[in-house]
């Protein structure tokens, strides 16, 4: 199954001022990730879709493929599904959403996403990496919760599996899981997605992914064993040009774990 690639890359983030233009190890941002997922072998295409003609500019200057989309889309996902609904892009089966703040996503959440998908497992796949109780405290830190088929029984911000006896932790703690905010959809799944009003639950949360569970589409979790969150403030960016600097000789793309990285928001 053929898969497009698409980075969403707005230009009005607020934590980070222009955000997809801000230099990454010389070059914007939103072409390091391009030539991330590029590198990867995961997508046969991969496409940046943005709102603002700058961005479009930058890519074009780097030789990146990428396309205006509309300015009023309240998701990454609404512009990926824009992208994805393109006349040139029908040969596509799979599409895969790689948010345009990470630059050091790795190969096994992209990879286990979209093989979710493929296998026929779930119509939309996703990743999760194991994590510890310390975290679960954190509203920054997106929860999930599986079922024992590998599909999402919910995600919150809230510290899920609770814990309401203290003795039960051992059993709680292996199933803490880290939400990794990279998605793989069918065709289908996808435009079903953005054809539904936001649910209550996404609402709530403020997590994007409660509206396609809640209508019923499966969301399959593959699990990763490190997370590598996104760019999301001056001080994120700071560190991850030290990081470039310490690989720039090999001009290696790490796959280390990012960890001193702010966890993305979802889809923000």
């Amino acid at each position: 199954m053929p898969v497009l690639a698409v980075i969403p890359a707005r230009l009005g983030a607020t934590r980070l001022p222009r955000k997809p233009l801000r230099l990454l190890g010389g070059l914007p941002l939103v072409v390091r990730v391009y030539q991330r997922v590029v590198s990867l072998g995961i997508a046969d295409h991969c496409v940046v879709a943005t709102d603002h003609q700058e961005v479009l500019d930058a890519c074009a200057l780097h030789g990146v493929p990428a396309v205006l989309t509309a300015e009023d889309h309240a998701s990454g996902t609404d512009r990926v599904a824009e992208v994805a609904a393109r006349p040139e892009h029908d040969r596509f089966t799979v599409v895969l959403n790689v948010q345009g703040d990470e630059p050091f996503v790795s190969k096994e959440a992209l990879a286990g996403a979209v093989a979710i998908v493929i296998d026929g497992r779930a119509p939309i796949g996703t990743a999760a990496v194991a994590i510890g109780p310390d975290a679960l405290g954190r509203p920054d830190v997106v929860k999930v919760v599986r079922g024992d088929d590998g599909n999402a029984l919910y995600f919150s911000r809230a510290p899920i599996p609770f814990l309401r006896e203290p003795t039960d932790a051992p059993i709680r703690d292996p199933l803490i899981r880290q939400h990794v905010g990279v998605y793989a959809y069918s065709r289908e799944a996808l435009r079903r997605w953005v054809g539904w009003a936001p649910h209550p639950l996404e609402l709530i949360e403020r997590l994007e992914q409660l509206r396609p569970l809640a209508h019923g589409i499966a969301i399959g979790v593959a699990d990763v064993t490190a997370v590598e969150g996104g760019i999301d403030t001056e001080e994120d960016l700071v560190r991850a040009n030290a990081r470039w600097a310490e690989h720039e000789s090999t001009m290696a793309m790490p796959s280390t774990p990012i960890s001193y990285m702010t966890p993305s928001l979802e889809n923000a």
